[in-house]
């Protein structure tokens, strides 16, 4: 649970099928128009949460989803630095976790059977794998091994699922309440000293 570096994690900027309340994962559905926005406004937030933080944006690594939404969003937020950023480096463990054949489904479309929506799960769905999907501890196995190669402070855009995982591994919050907790769009999480700390655009 421990021994994580100093993490600025962000999610995407919103989709249309976040919108609807729909099912994504591991499927690629690009920004819709307010998520671009989102993107844009954690841009300046960065910069001054850096500042803050004494951390050389050029001195640090840059990780992001390979997934278009988290691609789209971190080059949005690096418009906001006004000098030539490390490279951005896309690692394929932190995709969002795959739901299956929950995918493209509406989260009203779910028999209880297959799913069940944020705020109505118990400690146990974090264990729980959909049919031809992954679990939350699936998903805590891929960023294990991404932690083992990190060398120090770092930027990560990626999804809803992961920062879920992100505080249970580093801050060692409760699985039932990461499992139903509501990751926001249009903020980044400080990860720092065993906690985080949420800062909205």
């Amino acid at each position: 649970m421990n021994n994580w570096p100093h993490i600025f994690f962000a999610r995407h900027g919103e989709t249309s099928w976040n919108l609807e309340k729909r099912y994504q994962g591991s499927l690629d559905i690009p920004l819709n128009e307010t998520g671009q926005g989102q993107a844009d406004a954690c841009g300046p937030l960065l910069v001054d949460m850096l500042a803050q933080n004494n951390v050389d944006p050029l001195a640090i690594d840059w990780f992001a989803s390979p997934l278009s939404r988290a691609k789209e969003t971190m080059e949005r937020i690096r418009v906001a630095f006004e000098v030539e950023l490390p490279p951005i480096r896309f690692d394929d463990r932190l995709r969002e976790v795959s739901f299956g054949i929950m995918e493209g489904k509406l989260h009203s479309e779910l028999e209880e059977d297959v799913g069940v929506i944020a705020g109505k799960r118990q400690a146990g769905y974090w264990d729980y794998r959909p049919p031809k999907g992954e679990s939350y501890e699936d998903v805590a196995d891929r960023l294990n091994s991404f932690k083992d190669d990190l060398s120090g402070t770092c930027i990560i855009v990626a999804h809803g699922g992961v920062l879920r995982v992100m505080r249970h591994l580093v801050e060692n919050a409760p699985k039932e309440e990461v499992v139903n907790w509501p990751p926001p769009q249009g903020a980044i999480a400080d990860f720092k000293d065993a906690t985080m700390k949420m800062h909205y655009a």
